[in-house]
């Protein structure tokens, strides 16, 4: 998507953070955006920026957990703009502690908005997107815990883990249809991500962690506050939809990381001299590789 001028953006959890820093730098290229999030009071607070703008944007209250208000957003997105051309599957929440001490509700609620709602995102605005035939641009957002697990995060990791995995193979299954995926993966960032237990639902409020504690919010804003700011990391996400490039990662401080957790794997491979069988599965595999990449053309 080299032009964006014009063309529309549906940007999940666009009233703060991250998602509202993509809505800024995607507005100020000239979208049309419209920014959903489940937070009324974030989408005034944004709305009263872009309103003074002047610019193209639509608020939608939505939880992105219920497919039907989703569907019913992708119907007023394009009522009031026309069809979706970007979609930003971004926002998250996050709640931090020991595994052992998760209860279900714990983990509905993290992976139903990390990782349900992504695959809502995609499920409801993809079809549209290949029906219409023009292409366009996902990007969704894991985290750099979509790579490095730490002591307290085995939950979160676990819902980016699964976004990081989503991507990677969507990429591969849209590679003939002339819609790009990107993969953002953020590492601190100066946002209110830690106050995202305000969002949780009354259903899914029996926790082994914590609620809304203020102390407990100071914590963990410390080892945020510091990361880039949410406009800054837009303009990489920017660059990754002009150029159609998967990874967005702008965190040269996890390069050393990453290369002691790649290298620890290929480590943990045999060396091929020591199995014999193992050209045949290579061939195998890419017969069958080849067998779908035709597959994809001939759909096309």
């Amino acid at each position: 998507m080299k032009e964006l001028k014009g063309k529309v953006a549906f940007i999940t959890g666009g009233g703060s953070g991250v998602a509202l820093g993509q809505a800024k730098v995607f507005s100020r290229e000239g979208m049309k955006v419209v920014i959903a999030d489940i937070r009324q009071d974030h989408l005034d607070e944004a709305m009263d920026y872009f309103n003074k703008q002047g610019a193209a944007v639509h608020p939608v209250h939505l939880d992105i957990t219920d497919r039907d208000a989703c569907s019913r957003a992708a119907d007023e997105t394009e009522k009031v703009f026309g069809p979706v051309d970007l979609l930003c599957n971004t926002a998250g929440v996050s709640i931090f502690g020991p595994i052992q001490d998760a209860t279900y509700d714990d983990w509905d609620w993290i992976m139903n908005v990390n990782i349900n709602g992504v695959i809502n995102g995609i499920r409801t605005f993809l079809p549209r997107m290949i029906e219409r035939g023009a292409g366009g641009h996902i990007v969704n957002t894991a985290s750099m815990s979509a790579f490095v697990p730490l002591p307290g995060t085995g939950v979160y990791n676990t819902s980016k883990y699964a976004v990081r995995g989503l991507s990677e193979a969507l990429r591969l299954d849209l590679e003939t249809t002339g819609i790009g995926v990107s993969l953002l993966c953020p590492g601190a960032v100066n946002t209110n991500i830690h106050e995202a237990v305000l969002t949780r639902p009354e259903h899914l409020s029996e926790t082994g962690y914590y609620g809304a504690d203020e102390e407990v919010f100071k914590r963990l804003k410390s080892v945020i506050e510091v990361g880039l700011d949410p406009e800054d990391l837009a303009e990489f996400v920017l660059t990754a939809v002009r150029n159609n490039d998967f990874w967005v990662i702008p965190y040269p401080e996890f390069r050393e990381t990453l290369d002691d957790l790649h290298q620890e794997v290929i480590a943990a491979l045999p060396d091929p001299s020591s199995d014999p069988e193992m050209m045949k599965r290579v061939e195998r595999f890419n017969v069958r590789r080849r067998e779908r990449q035709q597959e994809g053309r001939e759909q096309k």
